[in-house]
C-alpha cells in the first residue's frame, strides 16, 4: 500500500503540473469550479472498491450496509437542497441523466423540441451528433435574434408546429433566467412532458437566486459540479406538487408507478450498472456543504462577479449575446472585434487565463472556430474574488485580445494573473 508518489511517480508528478496550473490560472470556463478538500477526499475514498448495483435495501451484492447509508444521506440532503420529493443520486454525469429521461420519457423516433446548441443549448438536447438526435426526432427553438433571448410566443409556436412528445428546457451558454410557467403551459397545451436540464445554474436555484423548475417541470436533471460545487455526476429531481409533476405511467403487470420509481429503473438497470459510491459519497459532502449559509452568499457573489464583468465588457465595446446576464456566464460575441473564438481562446491561454471558444446565436463561424466565447464565475468566486476582480480580469482580457499574437503581452499579463492567484490562494495538496 504505497503513497502514489511511490507508486506512480509519473502519475503525481503530472497531478502537481496539473495543481499548479489551477493554483496559477484564472479559471473562467463557466461550466467549472474548485470542489472542497473534503469532496476530494471522499472521491478517493476507500468506497472507490465496492460495487452496489440497486438501490439502499435492495441490492445485488452483499457487503452494502455502509453504502446504503451514504446514498441514503446523499439523497437525504438532495431534497432538502432542492425541495424535491424524489432524487436518483447515481448518474454518472448529466449526459447519464438525461440518457435516463429519454429511456424513460420517449420512444425511438419521438419528437422532442429542445433549445438550439448552436443558439445556447447542450449537445444532450437532440445534436445530430449525438444519442439524443440519433434516436429521436429533434426539432428545435433558438433565441430572438434581435435581443438574443428566449421568446415564449415563438416557442409556443414551434410546439404546437410540431406537437413534441417532450419539452427541454436548459443551456450551456444561455446568460439569462427562463420562465418556466409559460413553458410549462405550453407543455400542456401540446400534451407533451417539460424536462428541465439545470446542469449549469443547479447552485443558483438551489438558494434562490434564480427561478425553481421543480413546481413546473414534470422532471429536472443537473450535474453535481459547475455552481454546485461538488464532484463531476449527475442526478435526477421530481418536484413535490403531486399531481402536477408526478405522473404515473402503466407497467407491464398492470399495475401503476410513479415518476420517481420509473426514472429509477431507468438509471439502473435502464443505462447504468454499478454506481460510482465515491462518486456518491463526495456528492453528499457537496449536498452537505450548499445546505450552509455561507453557500448562498458564494451564489449571490457569483452572480454580482458575473454582472460587473459583464459590465466592464459592455463598457469597453465588447458585445455581449442578451446585453448582460442573469446567471453565472456571459457569452461575448467578439465579431465586432475582428476575432474569433479560436484566436481568442489560444491568446488567452498563454496568458493564464482559461476560457472556452463558443458559437454564438446565428453564427457564420464552424464550431471548431465559433464567433464567440463564454465565461463564468463560479470558479474564481470559490477562490474569493469580488466584482473589483472581476472587473480587472476584464481588462487583462481585453489587453491580450488587443494584441492577441503579441508574446510580450501574453507574458506581461501572465504575471498579472500570477501575482492575482497569490492573493486568493487555492489548493495546498496534490492527492488527499
Amino acid at each position: 500500500m504505497k503513497s502514489l508518489q511511490e507508486q506512480d511517480a509519473q502519475i503525481f508528478d503530472l497531478l502537481e503540473k496539473e495543481t499548479d496550473r489551477q493554483n496559477y490560472n484564472l479559471e473562467l470556463i463557466a461550466s467549472e469550479n474548485f470542489a472542497s478538500k473534503a469532496t476530494i477526499s471522499a472521491m478517493g475514498s476507500v468506497l472507490t472498491n465496492k460495487y452496489a448495483e440497486g438501490y439502499p435495501g435492495k441490492r445485488y451484492y452483499g457487503g452494502c450496509e455502509v453504502v446504503d447509508d451514504v446514498e441514503d444521506i446523499a439523497r437525504d440532503r438532495a431534497k432538502k437542497l432542492f425541495g424535491a420529493d424524489w432524487v436518483n443520486v447515481q448518474p454518472h454525469s448529466g449526459a447519464t441523466a438525461n440518457a435516463a429521461v429519454y429511456l424513460a420519457c420517449m420512444k425511438p423516433g419521438e419528437t422532442l423540441l429542445g433549445f438550439d446548441l448552436s443558439h445556447g443549448g447542450h449537445l444532450t438536447h437532440g445534436s445530430p451528433v449525438n444519442f439524443s438526435g440519433i434516436n429521436y426526432n429533434a426539432e428545435f427553438y433558438g433565441v430572438n435574434k434581435e435581443t438574443g433571448r428566449l421568446d415564449m410566443n415563438i416557442i409556443r409556436d414551434r410546439a404546437l408546429e410540431v406537437k413534441p412528445t417532450m419539452i427541454s428546457i436548459g443551456a450551456s451558454a444561455y446568460p439569462r433566467d427562463y420562465d418556466y410557467e409559460a413553458f410549462r403551459s405550453i407543455a400542456d397545451e401540446v400534451g407533451a412532458l417539460l424536462w428541465m436540464d439545470m446542469a449549469h445554474t443547479a447552485g443558483l436555484i438551489a438558494t434562490g437566486n434564480l427561478k425553481d423548475p421543480l413546481p413546473h417541470a414534470h422532471v429536472v436533471t443537473t450535474t453535481t459540479h459547475k455552481t454546485l460545487r461538488g464532484p463531476r455526476g449527475g442526478m435526477i429531481l421530481v418536484g413535490k406538487d403531486g399531481e402536477n409533476t408526478i405522473g404515473v405511467t402503466a407497467s407491464k403487470s398492470g399495475r401503476t408507478k410513479n415518476w420517481g420509481e420509473v426514472f429509477d429503473s431507468a438509471v439502473f438497470p435502464g443505462t447504468q450498472g454499478g454506481p460510482l459510491m465515491h462518486v456518491i459519497a463526495a456528492k453528499a459532502v457537496s449536498f452537505g456543504e450548499a445546505l450552509q449559509d455561507d453557500f448562498k452568499e458564494y451564489q449571490i457573489q457569483t452572480q454580482k462577479n458575473a454582472k460587473a464583468m459583464a459590465a466592464k465588457f459592455m463598457e469597453m465595446g465588447y458585445n455581449l449575446v442578451s446585453d448582460g446576464t442573469d446567471n453565472h456566464l456571459i457569452l461575448i460575441d467578439l465579431r465586432n472585434k475582428g476575432l474569433n473564438g479560436k484566436i481568442a481562446e489560444d491568446a488567452l491561454g498563454k496568458s493564464a487565463i482559461t476560457v472556452n471558444k463558443n458559437m454564438v446565436p446565428f453564427d457564420t463561424e464552424s464550431p471548431f472556430v465559433t464567433s464567440g466565447i463564454r465565461i463564468g464565475s463560479p470558479a474564481m468566486t470559490t477562490r474569493g474574488l469580488k466584482e473589483a476582480e472581476f472587473e480587472q480580469i476584464a481588462v487583462l482580457i481585453d489587453h491580450v485580445l488587443q494584441k492577441p499574437e503579441d508574446a510580450d503581452t501574453h507574458k506581461k499579463v501572465e504575471q498579472e494573473v500570477r501575482d492575482l492567484c497569490d492573493r486568493f490562494p487555492l489548493y495546498d495538496f496534490v492527492t488527499a
